[in-house]
C-alpha cells in the first residue's frame, strides 16, 4: 500500500486524536450521536475516486473526449457516544483544540 503524506489539516487531526465539526457538517441527527464536545477519531483514510474519461462521440456528441478528473478525499473514522463508529470526509472537521 501507498503511503500518502497527510496535508497539514489531516495531521493535526491525527495528532491531536480529536475533532470538533464545523458550521457546515452533518445533519443534525449525525451530530446528535456524539455530544456536544470532543469527537474522538479512531482512523484516518485517503480515498481516490476515480474519474471518468469517454472518447465516443456517439455517447456525447459534440464531445469527442470528455473527462472528469480523479477526486482526492480524506475520511476520519469518528466514535460515537454509544460506541459505534462514522466515517466522514474530513472537510465536515477541524482539530479539537
Amino acid at each position: 500500500m501507498t503511503e500518502h503524506k497527510l496535508p497539514d489539516h489531516i495531521a493535526a487531526i491525527k495528532q491531536r486524536g480529536c475533532v470538533m465539526w464545523l458550521d457546515q457538517g452533518p445533519s443534525p441527527e449525525l451530530r446528535a450521536r456524539f455530544g456536544d464536545g470532543p469527537i474522538e477519531v479512531s482512523g484516518i483514510r485517503h480515498v481516490r475516486v476515480w474519474g471518468l474519461q469517454v472518447d465516443d462521440e456517439r455517447e456525447l456528441p459534440g464531445h469527442e473526449r470528455t473527462s472528469i478528473p480523479d477526486e482526492e478525499l480524506w475520511q476520519v473514522e469518528l466514535v460515537a457516544t454509544d460506541g459505534s463508529r462514522f466515517e466522514v470526509n474530513a472537510t465536515l472537521v477541524r482539530p479539537a483544540p
